[in-house]
């Protein structure tokens, strides 16, 4: 590799999420991350190879897997970049999704005393003049992996969901949070009084019916009852609409921006990006916090 050039003075930021563990998405990510050296990469859940969540399998092959995958690629490929890149080295903040069994925040979090990234679920940073806050959860599934699944505002589930105290946790958790916690209290612990004017948000869960959580259950019934194809969080709804983040992040349902045409939505003043997509292609969205209303996204082939 040809030493890095200095990139112009810019604060441009990469978001992607739901990967998937696929290595030739991350591989164009490397790639344009060498390439155009953002200041910042973002990545939204969903990392590792897919399977614990929608199998409903939380050992086994599935945690093996997950676990190579951090260990043999994931660290090893960012610590190349971080050699490659020096000072130039983007700030790295992730999170997990609803598909990565959480045994393997363990390995996340060992990585990230190494320097390569920020594991950010439940935790707030700061970057430049920015508050940076992440979540993992989303609303119930029907999926049977319920690691990062919390009831939304009540404990309503909705048709051909899974609650999450019915299905399967790769960790020990009190009963009563499974039973009890929601998204709402757990935002408003997060992040409490903070101020919201410069803060990015980093979630796997869309917020509620926007051009973000639209999935393919149009017309679809159980027993008689029409399926929600809004699969988004209300509490994260109510959160931009109260609070007015500066930009929201998020990923989650791959179809939504094929379906609805779009991979943003503006809550009030909140710019709300998606970068989840069903796709083969690497979903990459760039922006620049300072000009949010100039993000873009590419689908790299």
């Amino acid at each position: 590799m040809n030493h890095p050039k200095s990139p112009a003075n810019s604060a441009v930021c990469f978001f992607v999420s739901d990967l998937h563990g696929h290595r030739s998405k991350y591989e164009k990510l490397f790639s344009a991350v060498a390439n155009e050296k953002p200041t910042a990469i973002f990545l939204g859940g969903d990392l590792l190879p897919a399977g614990g969540g929608r199998g409903g399998g939380s050992g086994g092959r599935t945690v093996a897997d997950h676990s190579n995958f951090i260990t043999t690629f994931l660290f090893p490929e960012f610590s190349r970049l971080k050699e490659y890149l020096g000072k130039f080295y983007p700030e790295v903040f992730l999170i997990l999704g609803n598909d990565d069994v959480r045994t393997q925040e363990a390995p996340i979090l060992d990585a990230a005393t190494k320097g390569v990234w920020h594991y950010l679920h439940n935790r707030k940073a700061t970057w430049r003049d920015f508050l940076i806050f992440g979540y993992a959860y989303v609303p119930p599934t029907p999926f049977r992996l319920k690691d990062w699944e919390r009831y939304d505002v009540s404990r309503y589930v909705d048709p051909g969901c899974i609650a999450p105290e019915h299905g399967i946790i790769s960790l020990p958790v009190a009963e009563d949070q499974l039973k009890y916690a929601t998204i709402a209290q757990d935002l408003e612990k997060l992040c409490g009084s903070s101020e919201m004017t410069n803060a990015i948000l980093l979630f796997h869960t869309p917020p509620y019916k926007t051009n973000l959580d639209h999935v393919a259950l149009d017309g679809k019934m159980i027993d008689h009852v029409p399926l929600d194809f809004h699969i988004g969080s209300i509490a994260v709804r109510r959160f931009i609409e109260e609070r007015g983040p500066l930009i929201t992040l998020h990923g989650h349902a791959h179809e939504s921006a094929r379906l609805t045409g779009n991979w943003q939505d503006k809550i009030g003043r909140t710019r709300a990006f998606s970068a989840a997509h069903d796709g083969p292609e690497l979903a990459l969205v760039r922006f620049d916090p300072c000009n949010p209303e100039n993000a873009e996204r590419e689908l790299i082939r």
